[in-house]
Order: structure tokens, then sequence, then C-alpha cells
């Protein structure tokens, strides 16, 4: 190797070095405020299935099944559950006023809290509870329904239902209702004080 081939470098000048960009964290505001946008938009998934089960807008419920036209919440889900050990079980709880009136308070109770910012603890615990429920019903491991058809199920394990659960445990975990909600206020009530569960 030559002389020409190395760069000169005079010693007193430092040597240029190429540098990458540095990903950073962003900043406490920005990631705040995207916590608040993921709760928001929890919260509105949990009130919008509530809203159509009561009101039947023609999505996944038609407005003859509508609750408030007399049909039931839970009928149609549980009802035809066709796989897993626990099919019977849920077939047995499918429109029986107890099932819906449970269904029904949770996802609205779910929905309000996390949409406000308040009681995010129990609405992770009962949301949490909800989702391992539903995730039982369908039975994701089963590949084949119990007349032997495919379950269509994408993932043994992890689907919707335990992402739903795991975001509203994070949710509670990271005090999402203290930006865009009434987390903080909610939070200095002497009952939530005095009973900290309540948050």
């Amino acid at each position: 190797m030559s002389l020409k081939d190395q760069p000169q470098q005079h010693k007193n000048i430092p040597a240029q070095r190429a540098t990458t960009p540095v990903a950073t964290a962003p900043e406490p505001g920005t990631r705040a405020a995207f916590v608040a946008v993921v709760r928001i938009a929890t919260g509105l998934v949990f009130l919008w299935a509530f809203l159509d089960k009561l009101f039947g807008f023609g999505y996944a419920t038609p407005g003859e099944r509508a609750w408030i036209n007399g049909g039931s919440p839970t009928q149609g889900f549980l009802g035809n559950i066709d796989h897993g050990p626990f099919a019977a079980m849920f077939r047995g709880w499918a429109g029986t006023a107890w099932a819906d009136w449970l269904f029904m308070l949770g996802l609205a109770g779910i929905g309000i809290a996390v949409v406000l910012g308040v009681g995010l603890r129990i609405a992770a615990v009962s949301g949490t509870v909800m989702m391992l429920l539903m995730w039982a019903a369908e039975w994701p491991l089963d590949r084949f329904t119990d007349a032997g058809e495919p379950t269509m199920s994408t993932n043994p394990i992890l689907d919707y239902h335990i992402l739903y659960a795991l975001v509203l445990i994070w949710l509670a975990i990271v005090a999402a209702g203290n930006t865009w909600g009434f987390g903080k206020a909610w939070a200095n009530l002497d009952i939530v004080r005095k009973n900290p569960w309540l948050r």
C-alpha cells in the first residue's frame, strides 16, 4: 500500500468520523400523549361493542337482535360455541339474564372507565377476566370444531383477547388516565386515596 492510499491527517486536526443518527426516546409529553391515545382508543372499542349490542347498529349486531329490541347480547356468541373443553358450559350461559347483564355492564363499565381514565385498576382486572373468558370460549388451541370443520384460529395462544388484556393492565400500571383524562382528579378523591385499588 502506498502513502497515497493513506489519508493524510494533520496531527492537530481530529479525524472526521462517519456518524449515524441515533434513535432518541420521544419527549415525555409525546409519550404521555401516545399513551392517552391508546387508552381512549381501547376504551372506545369496549364502548362501541356495548352500544352496538344495545342498539343494533347493523355491524356485529343487527337491529332486530339489539338488546333494547329483546335480543340477547350473549346468545349469538356463546350459543354458537362448537369446540373446546368449556363449550357446553358457555352454551348453557348463552341468553341467560345474568350473563347478558354482566356482559353489558362489563363492556359499558370498562369502556367508560378507560375513556375517562378513572378506575383503571378495576377496569384492568375486570377486563382481563372478560377477555380470558372470551378466549376460553373461542378456545383458539383447537384447530377443528367438534364437527371436524376448521376453527380458523390464527394463533393457538396469543390472540386479540390476550392483547386487549395486556393493554388494559399496561394502562393501569402507567396511570394512563393522568393525561387527557380524569385520573389525577380521581386519585385525589378521599375514597380513592383510602382505597388505592380503586385507582
